[in-house]
This record gives C-alpha cells, sequence and structure tokens, in this order.
C-alpha cells in the first residue's frame, strides 16, 4: 500500500526532526536547530532543554522568513560563483549558522564564543 502525499509530509518532517536532534548532539554550544523552508515557514525545530528563546515566535518568524529569502537570493549567484555552502551570522548572543540543503535551510544557533564552529558546521554538513 502506498503512502498518502499527507504520509509522506509527515514522514519528511519526522526526518529532520532526527536530523534536528542529532545536530543539538553535535556540540554543547548549539542552542537550537531547526528546518525552515523556502517561503520561511519553520518546518521543525528544537531548543536545547533548558534555555529560553532569543526570540518571540513573531520575531522568529521574521528572522526565518529574512533567512530564506537571503538563501534563495544568494543561491542565485550559484552559476558564478559556484554552490552556496553555508552561512554564518555574527550577533552579541548568539552565532546563526544557515546551511541549504536542497528546498529548506537547517538554522542553527550557537553560542557567540564558540571556538570550534568550523568543526560544529562539518559536523552538521555530514549528518544533512
Amino acid at each position: 500500500m502506498s503512502k498518502t502525499p499527507e504520509q509522506k509530509w509527515r514522514d519528511t518532517v519526522v526526518q529532520y526532526r532526527k536530523k534536528c536532534q542529532m545536530i543539538l548532539e553535535v556540540s554543547k554550544s548549539v542552542r537550537y536547530a531547526g528546518v525552515i523552508n523556502e517561503y520561511g515557514r519553520t518546518l521543525t525545530g528544537i531548543i536545547r532543554p533548558g534555555l529560553l528563546p532569543f526570540l518571540k515566535q513573531e520575531d522568529a518568524k521574521n528572522e526565518f522568513f529574512i533567512i530564506s529569502n537571503l538563501i534563495t537570493l544568494r543561491q542565485s549567484q550559484s552559476r558564478a560563483l559556484g554552490p552556496f555552502e553555508h552561512a554564518t551570522i555574527q550577533h552579541k548572543k548568539a552565532t546563526i549558522i544557515c546551511i541549504p540543503d536542497s528546498k529548506v535551510v537547517y538554522y542553527i544557533s550557537v553560542e557567540p564564543k564558540t571556538k570550534s564552529l568550523d568543526e560544529i558546521i562539518r559536523k552538521v554538513k555530514g549528518i544533512i
């Protein structure tokens, strides 16, 4: 018996969630791991237990919309510059890592003073 489109979608989101859980295990510096689609909608996301989010729900929606636009616009330059690999955004309270994968973006927040950022990015790319 074949799966319905709804069942396939649920399975896909479950797989994204499992990957987010694995990303949280990469380093104690990882605060949040989530997946957003090309329109900035959150498909899944997990904040490290015991931590409070920095952004309110509406602010997070706006942030994800901005990131999805940034990634989409950057990918249009791939013919000239090569494939888009990842972006890091440094804030005072957190460093954001954005890694595109097909039509989604993995959005990862880490502690700002993390020294092993390159290692975290490498490990996350191995997961996704």
